[in-house]
């Protein structure tokens, strides 16, 4: 019999975990806490304010030869608090301390996990210390929440070729229930995803640091969410749908991307919520004097149309020189030259009656940087080439377009355009573009990212399945709590919902002027777009002078109020002075303005606003002053579709 007990003994060993134990970290308010349980599957969960909202969920890593995540065991572990002081020049605030507790957990195998708890998230991510390379075959990501809660979430919109993967990151948001795989069937989401908790806040699902390795999809469960990354292409040249059967071959000691739960106790929170940018990997320039944040000018969506001129407008030297013109008169930093200024997919053959050089020297003479808009696959894997020649020729930055993935390929494209363009001191913009994930902390000369359900939505929009004034009011809550976006606003064309119309050469805005205005108020974006025709920017000079004189970056934002979905309020101060932008969507409202956020003293106040006509004639806008004081209130009426700007000087 003692033979056979231990048999027994020895049988339920082999069966049980190797190692079995949870181990969590608490945001320094105590509210949020981040739990990780290891053994033969390792899982996470999240509990806020005592309240489990997301339930054990799985996390692993597939190297092939090993899974990190499976029966792990831990050989020792840390722990603390740190406190940074972080420099932001091109952010939403220029400077803020970050303070977090962190765990560490050191695995067996030469791996650990690392947690970080901040008052405003939570995160983890795998540390690895392997002497070879590694190829990872996938990860695995959970999210499987503990009660059903609404979500507002973004889906892929698959262009004809129906790669699941190759998508622009443009889309409107869906309002789901977790839970619910009713409708989403086999459809990707893309991040950020916003997770109402109700009574116990909001979350959202981000991610940051994303390096050498895939940026990350989500489709829905019984759960909740379960992660899907694009695999390695394999032809990095040609998005041509084939892939290879792992995601990345990558360094075997390196820190892999921060899974972030990002928190805010309401929705007012979530828009200066700093989850990815403190995470991210701190800047590689140690000079950004010579980066300009700005407005530009730009040809595209206006179609390139100007009036009362002595020459035919198009693609040529007199159409930019124009172009700088009024820029130099408006003080507006850059001129864009957008799609067709070259030949075919040659960048070096310009079309006739571009002079390239003499719209540079033109430019420099006129104190106006000249940027240019080029194809990734034109401008291709080795882009020094091409930044050399342009940046001699006075060339300040590139609009760099049709990215449309985010598989470990395209993610190192990026950074290699990023490291490339400092090094000749140009300022990048991406477009067709997934979300910012960091690198605009890493590399600051990145002014700018789409990723955005943008302003160019409504040249082809199809007005009964197209809500842009509710677009407006969701995007600052969700998509820019990861980092700027480029959403090209300043229509000078404004429309009722009634009579909205897609007009591709000649196109309009859905809701009024003043709520064009306040979007350079609202949305993040150091470098950012007078998007109509510089001819009719000077015949609306007022409206135009007011744009010009709205900073694009800022060294503090609030916000005092908003209702995601519902309107939005931001105040921002910049030098001394402070901007209040609202936005509203299509539901007429009033609105009470209060002003906590100013320092003592009286302040004056210029407010540009709906007209009283607003509601039929979306272009009537009102001017008009007066002096508050951090205690007073001001009442405003929005239109729908509404919007209002006001600087505030002290007075």
């Amino acid at each position: 019999m003692h033979k056979y007990m231990i048999a027994i003994v020895l049988a339920l060993c082999a069966s049980a975990p190797i190692f079995a134990g949870t181990y969590s970290v608490k945001s320094p308010s105590g509210k949020l806490v981040l739990s990780v349980s290891t053994g033969h599957e390792t899982t996470w969960k999240l509990t806020v304010n005592g309240c489990t909202v997301i339930d054990d969920s799985a996390l692993s890593l597939d190297l092939g030869d090993r899974i990190l995540g499976k029966d792990s065991k831990v050989t020792g572990r840390s722990s603390g608090q740190k406190t940074e002081s972080i420099d932001a020049p091109f952010y939403r605030q220029r400077h803020f301390s970050s303070c977090y507790n962190y765990l560490t957990l050191k695995m067996k195998g030469g791996w650990a996990l690392e947690l970080r708890a901040y008052d405003d998230g939570v995160s983890y991510r795998y540390v690895t210390s392997f002497k070879d390379d590694v190829r990872v075959k996938g990860e695995k990501v959970e999210y499987r929440f503990a009660d059903s809660f609404d979500m507002l979430v973004p889906f892929t919109r698959n262009r004809p070729s129906k790669d699941r993967y190759i998508t622009s990151f443009e889309n409107e948001y869906e309002a789901l229930r977790s839970g619910d795989t009713s409708k989403e069937g086999d459809r990707l989401a893309f991040l950020p995803i916003y997770i109402d908790l109700h009574e116990n806040g909001r979350l959202l699902l981000m991610e940051s640091d994303l390096w050498d390795y895939p940026g990350m999809f989500l489709h829905a469960t019984d759960k909740g969410f379960e992660a899907e990354f694009p695999p390695y292409p394999a032809n990095v040249q040609v998005q041509d749908g084939k892939y290879l059967d792992y995601l990345v071959d990558t360094e075997g000691t390196r820190s892999y991307p921060w899974r972030i739960i990002a928190y805010a106790e309401d929705e007012t929170g979530l828009p200066v919520n700093n989850m990815v940018y403190q995470t991210s990997s701190p800047s590689r320039l140690d000079d950004v004097s010579w980066i300009t944040p700005g407005l530009s000018t730009w040809d595209w969506w206006s179609g390139n149309r100007l009036h009362g001129t002595d020459f035919k407008a198009g693609i040529n030297t007199e159409t930019y020189i124009y172009h700088i013109d009024f820029a130099s008169k408006y003080g507006i930093p850059y001129i864009l030259v957008d799609a067709g200024w070259y030949e075919s997919n040659n960048m070096f053959r310009t079309v006739a009656g571009f002079d390239i050089r003499k719209i540079c020297d033109y430019a420099k003479s006129k104190g106006v940087k000249v940027i240019l808009w080029v194809s990734k696959g034109v401008l291709g894997l080795k882009p020094e080439k091409a930044f050399k020649h342009y940046s001699e020729l006075g060339v300040a930055g590139f609009k760099i377009d049709y990215f449309d993935s985010q598989e470990a390929a395209m993610v190192n494209r990026l950074a290699l355009y990023a490291e490339a363009a400092a090094k000749y001191r140009l300022v990048l913009d991406f477009h067709g573009i997934f979300k910012p994930s960091g690198l605009q902390r890493t590399w600051p000369n990145v002014l700018n990212f789409e990723g955005v359900f943008g302003l160019e939505q409504v040249k082809w929009a199809v007005p009964e399945r197209t809500d842009m004034p509710r677009n407006d009011v969701m995007i600052p809550y969700i998509r820019m709590a990861s980092g700027p976006m480029d959403y090209t606003p300043g229509a000078l064309r404004n429309s009722t919902r009634s009579e909205f119309r897609a007009l591709d050469k000649k196109p309009m805005s859905m809701g009024t002027r003043a709520h064009q205005l306040a979007c350079y108020v609202c949305f993040d974006s150091p470098f950012g777009m007078l998007c109509d025709s510089p001819s009719d920017y000077i015949k609306n000079d007022e409206t135009t002078r007011w744009i010009v004189s709205i900073p694009t970056t800022f060294d503090r934002t609030v916000i005092p109020d908003g209702r995601i979905g519902e309107y939005f309020v931001s105040a921002r101060e910049k030098d001394g002075k402070w901007y209040v932008g609202v936005l509203d969507s299509w539901n007429e409202r009033d609105l009470t303005l209060h002003f906590p956020f100013l320092p003592e003293g009286e302040w004056k106040y210029r407010m540009f606003a709906d007209g009283v006509n607003a509601d039929t004639v979306p272009e009537d806008y009102r001017v008009s002053s007066g002096i508050v004081n951090s205690t007073s209130c001001v009442d405003i009426h929005l239109a729908p579709g509404g919007g209002c700007v006001m600087i505030l000087e002290k007075n």
